[in-house]
């Protein structure tokens, strides 16, 4: 049920996700979902714990045996395409809180966030400052991704350049540290 929610999520975007559509596309009555999840919120949640984990999966895979920019560039792909494909479900991760640490939202989260600490390992980061690195980059690969998901980049300039630009400024910023 999830999964095919996901999928809808990515089809007609996250605010048009609705129990009733989601029941359609799926060939049962409403009601029955609620043997699967508690309601809409229920769902989202667990759409988003979906999403972390797969993009956990897309960037950890992505960063394996790589390193220093590399394992950068490597990691922003990744997210980016991730983001880009689904853009739905990657939207329910936003503003969505764990209820604890056994949530499997922390989960997904955490394994997220490990991937992008991997990377940083091949910076000379200290620690002091690794928490703001990790923001930095969610913040350069969620802002891209999100605009070119949302076809925010309307003008000629060639996105994938652009993109690679970025990359390379985040790079020789965390070699400054």
């Amino acid at each position: 049920m999830v999964g095919a929610g996901a999928a809808l999520a990515d089809e007609v975007g996250l605010a048009g996700l609705t129990m009733g559509l989601l029941a359609d596309r799926v060939g049962v009555r409403t009601p029955s979902l609620y043997k699967h999840v508690a309601g809409q919120d229920d769902l989202i949640r667990r759409i988003a714990a979906l999403a972390l984990d797969q993009a956990a999966d897309a960037v950890g895979g992505a960063v394996q045996g790589r390193a220093g920019s590399d394992a950068l560039a490597a990691a922003a792909r990744a997210f980016r395409a991730f983001v880009v494909e689904h853009p739905g479900r990657y939207a329910a991760t936003i503003g969505q809180e764990p209820s604890g640490p056994d949530d499997p939202l922390a989960a997904a989260g955490v394994r997220l966030l490990d991937a992008f600490t991997a990377v940083l390992r091949g910076y000379e980061i200290e620690d002091r400052d690794a928490d703001h690195a990790l923001r930095m980059l969610r913040s350069l690969c969620h802002g891209f991704a999100t605009l070119e998901a949302a076809h925010g980049f309307q003008w000629s300039t060639d996105i994938d350049a652009s993109f690679d630009w970025l990359v390379a400024f985040a790079d020789r910023g965390l070699r400054a540290m």
